[in-house]
């Protein structure tokens, strides 16, 4: 999506660094979401990674129920641990496949505006079509 949007694809890996460093610094595997500040829960929310995460661990262990050992407290099952502390709720898997897919959509169609609508012009003065260079 990024190379559709730019000139090029050196400065595509440039701006998708910039994007994919912000997605996973967010994402909730380096700070979880509740220790994440208040004002930046927002980018929590809007970061695919955090929603792929989210439902990974959803769907594959937040419905346990075995008693988790915690040094320093009392015996908890695993769900309520990951919901407590990383706030992973097996019952939200739903909306996290919505999530997904309405990134998955909103990727196709930007991708697909960039190369319909979008060309450059270089410094030599010719422009390049996306569309001529798919032609075989």
């Amino acid at each position: 999506m990024v190379v559709a949007l730019t000139p090029g694809h050196q400065i595509a890996a440039i701006v998708s660094s910039f994007v994919v460093s912000f997605w996973n610094s967010f994402s909730g595997f380096l700070i979880s979401w509740p220790l994440i500040q208040v004002w930046w829960r927002w980018y929590y929310w809007a970061s695919p990674v955090a929603w792929t995460i989210n439902g990974a661990i959803a769907s594959q262990v937040a419905d346990k129920t075995s008693p988790l050992e915690i040094p320093g407290r009392d015996p908890m099952p695993v769900n309520e641990f990951l919901k407590e502390n990383f706030g992973f709720d097996h019952d939200f898997r739903v909306p996290v496949v919505f999530a997904l897919l309405g990134w998955v959509f909103l990727f196709f169609f930007v991708f697909a505006y960039g190369i319909k609508f979008l060309n450059f012009v270089f410094a030599n003065g010719k422009s390049i079509e996306v569309m001529d260079m798919l032609k075989i």
